[in-house]
């Protein structure tokens, strides 16, 4: 039976999230149905990582099995004549029966957008975080360097964080400035629920000078949430690649263009 991986893309402001839920729509609901239209048969498919409502993502990898073949590019081109116009595939590939679109990943990487000028965005606002009070990127980037390696993210973590225990290992995090948008990058093996978001929140208090940069460190030794800040909004979320072994070769989104103007 083949299996098969896809590339999804979405603007996530119009979902109730990834999964499907009884009561509102999500992007998974969406996505199985197309599929379904494409394979003639019903199709489940299986997420990287589950966004939460109102998040983005551009490098979103799921994975399905399917009793039937279709022709190259037919799980794009078909598949997305099927979908609403905020949910694309992007690509295709066919993978090894012991390929898995969440186990089998061995990072993920999200980038938080913000637009930083006195005015809010007219234009963009479901799409990135508008904060109105100058930011002190240059420290931003230094407090966040206290989050790299294991650590124990409690106080980073959502009250109703479903995971069996909060450490994660923190790859890489940047924090950088192109004109009035702020990026904030931050790569680890796993997230805990609310974890970028709330990372952000606090780094948010150290670049308008509300808390100094050792602050962050401080916050990794409380393991307390309520001692950290408010959550940051959804919507300058994205999940923007899923890092895999080696052996599998997918299409990779290119961030470096992602709303650098």
């Amino acid at each position: 039976m083949p299996r098969i991986a896809l590339g999804i893309e979405y603007l996530g402001f119009s979902y109730c999230g990834w999964q499907k839920q009884q009561d509102c729509h999500g992007v998974q609901e969406h996505l199985e149905s197309a599929l379904a239209k494409i394979a003639c048969e019903p199709i489940e498919v299986f997420c990287a990582g589950r966004t939460d409502r109102g998040v983005h993502a551009i490098g979103q990898v799921v994975h399905f099995d399917t009793s039937v073949t279709r022709p190259v590019d037919a799980w794009v081109r078909g598949t997305n004549t099927h979908l609403p116009n905020d949910i694309r595939v992007t690509w295709q590939e066919t993978v090894d029966e012991a390929f898995h679109a969440r186990f089998s990943a061995v990072a993920r990487r999200y980038r938080y957008v913000i637009v930083n000028r006195p005015v809010r965005s007219a234009l963009f606002y479901a799409q990135q975080t508008s904060v109105t009070r100058p930011l002190n990127v240059e420290l931003m980037h230094l407090a966040a360097q206290s989050l790299l390696g294991e650590h124990d993210f409690s106080s980073f973590r959502a009250a109703e964080c479903q995971a069996h225990h909060p450490n994660r290992h923190v790859i890489e995090v940047t924090v950088m400035r192109e004109g009035d948008f702020v990026f904030v990058d931050i790569e680890a093996n796993a997230f805990l629920h609310h974890m970028v978001r709330n990372i952000v929140g606090s780094l948010l208090k150290v670049g308008q000078g509300d808390r100094p940069v050792s602050w962050i460190t401080d916050l990794l030794e409380l393991r307390d949430r309520t001692k950290a800040a408010p959550t940051a909004p959804a919507n300058g979320l994205y999940l923007t690649h899923v890092r895999y072994p080696e052996h599998y070769t997918f299409k990779q989104v290119n961030m470096a263009d992602l709303w650098k103007r």
